[in-house]
């Protein structure tokens, strides 16, 4: 049996988590749940999982909660709570699932806690990738791959060693936008929100499903592929491929390729990573590729996506620069999504953003912290 603390219960990957658990309860046992300000599926979810401890971000509501969830589960609340679920005695693993950079300290908590974590916040180790795999190096704990693509260069590396890869390839659906004779670069300016939405492959949180049809998804993930598996940016390519059945690559240096295959489903990746280092049975997910047909690739237009080529510039540079990366697209999405700034305004935004900032090498954790601050300010 292994204990599991959740921090981001009530979002896409958490209620992902949930049913995987539900689906193992011979394997898995949550022991702590935390929450944004969903207050009432945290209560449901408590009800059905009796963790020992539970968290809610907005202090105002922990009286509520606590109040709902009875004796048997205690309440914490804040930044203190996430970091107190995170060091949780009894927890094996903390799965960090918190939309944006609010994931880092838990995680780095977790980590020095001697706890492995399993990542699906790309934000943790875009930030301060090198800080957080030097953490876990010197803790001896793992940190585990939850997006599909990293869970599948995972799988596919299979313990094999970073010189005997020639390219790490991830594979993006290409998102809403992908079609150059529907979408051509002149209509990028008028696209919507609405039609941002629209993701052809997966249902996701507002954020990510925004960032995918910017593209800007692929580049966060080809910076955090770096830092996972020690691999340079030089290394980590891009592949358009819009069934969003293979969900990425390995090509070694004797030319094989090797790649991992699925329907897309989140719950997979999810129970990867929990139930390492072992394979699990599980009929949740089902891929009959006779039905599916046809895998297709393509290159990705970096002409209509120029988001990749900021995240490599960033990847490449390295320093401070990949959490400024970050943190300027999370405001312009934000700025997108409250009708504030245009579809390309948010890679606009990004790029001036990129080219004011001061980069400061091999940064310390308060550095890394406010380059976040500063460029959270620039692109406001």
């Amino acid at each position: 049996m292994k204990n599991v603390v959740l921090l981001g219960s009530t979002g896409s990957i958490g209620t992902s988590t949930l049913k995987v658990v539900e689906d193992l309860p011979g394997r898995l046992r949550l022991v702590g749940l935390a929450a944004g300000g969903n207050a009432d599926l945290l209560v449901d979810q408590t009800a059905r999982h009796h963790p020992a401890v539970v968290s809610i971000t907005d202090p105002a509501k922990a009286a509520d909660v606590r109040a709902r969830v009875g004796a048997g589960t205690r309440v914490v609340c804040g930044t203190e709570g996430l970091l107190e679920l995170a060091t949780l005695p009894e927890a094996d693993v903390v799965l960090i699932a918190i939309v944006g950079t609010a994931g880092l300290l838990p995680a780095l908590a977790a980590i020095r806690a001697g706890k492995d974590i399993a990542v699906a916040s790309k934000e943790i180790l875009v930030m301060a990738g090198e800080l957080v795999m030097r953490e876990a190096k010197a803790h001896g704990v793992k940190v585990l791959a939850v997006d599909s693509e990293h869970s599948a260069i995972f799988q596919c590396l299979d313990g094999k060693p970073g010189a005997s890869v020639r390219n790490l390839w991830l594979t993006a659906s290409g998102g809403p936008f992908r079609d150059k004779t529907k979408w051509p670069a002149e209509v990028f300016p008028s696209i919507t929100f609405e039609q941002a939405l629209k993701h052809p492959s997966w249902v996701m949180g507002r954020k990510i499903t925004i960032d995918s049809a910017t593209l800007f998804n692929k580049g966060l993930e080809m910076i955090e592929a770096r830092w996972l598996f020690g691999i340079e940016m030089a290394r980590v390519q891009v592949v358009v491929h819009p069934q969003s059945i293979v969900h990425s690559m390995v090509e070694f240096v004797d030319g094989s390729i090797i790649a991992q295959m699925s329907a897309p489903d989140m719950c997979l990746p999810i129970q990867i990573a929990l139930c390492h280092p072992d394979r699990v049975g599980s009929d949740r997910v089902q891929t009959d590729l006779a039905k599916i047909g046809t895998l297709t690739f393509e290159e990705p237009d970096t002409d209509r996506f120029p988001a990749l080529k900021l995240a490599r510039r960033a990847g490449e540079v390295g320093g401070t620069l990949p959490a400024v990366f970050n943190a300027a697209n999370e405001v312009a999405v934000e700025r997108f999504c409250r009708r504030e700034l245009s579809f390309t305004g948010i890679t606009s935004t990004v790029d001036r953003v990129l080219a004011a900032h001061q980069v400061v090498e091999d940064p310390a954790l308060d550095q890394i912290l406010d380059a976040d601050r500063w460029a959270r300010g620039a692109a406001a």
